[in-house]
């Protein structure tokens, strides 16, 4: 029987699309208004990944509930595989970047883990084009 007091499963299913829909936006809404609100790049770059891999995760998920197909299923869980994987390693090379290029930091971070690395164990910054400005640390 596909019934549940004339609740159907299909109805079921609809409701928890909805749901995770709507858990989906809430992360991408946070994370726009994380780029456009905080202090730095830095976390910028943590708003914007957390943005796509729990939002768009939830969407897909969402999409999963809604059609069903067994196709569209396994399309959804090798796509959001890869944005777990694909995501942190994009964010952790545009911090990498933005490091490298002396971006400046909010006033508040407590430490810079990196640069004490960097000390510690004597690697050198990228040496900057000719004529680049971008070796010399930007004004807070």
């Amino acid at each position: 029987m596909n019934t549940l007091d004339g609740f159907t499963l299909r109805a079921l299913f609809d409701l928890a699309s909805a749901a995770v829909l709507a858990g989906g936006l809430f992360f991408m809404v946070v994370g726009a208004l994380g780029v456009v609100r905080l202090p730095d790049a830095y976390n910028r770059i943590h708003a914007a990944s957390i943005c796509v891999t729990l939002g768009l995760s939830a969407m897909l998920l969402a999409a999963c509930f809604h059609l069903g197909a067994a196709p569209i299923i396994m399309k959804s869980i090798i796509t959001v595989t890869f944005i777990f994987v694909a995501t942190p390693i994009g964010s952790h090379m545009l911090a990498k970047a933005a490091h490298d290029t002396h971006q400046p930091q909010w006033a508040k971070t407590l430490s810079d883990e990196f640069a004490e690395d960097k000390a510690r164990f004597g690697w050198a910054d990228p040496a900057p084009a000719d004529g680049d400005a971008a070796a010399e640390p930007h004004a807070a």
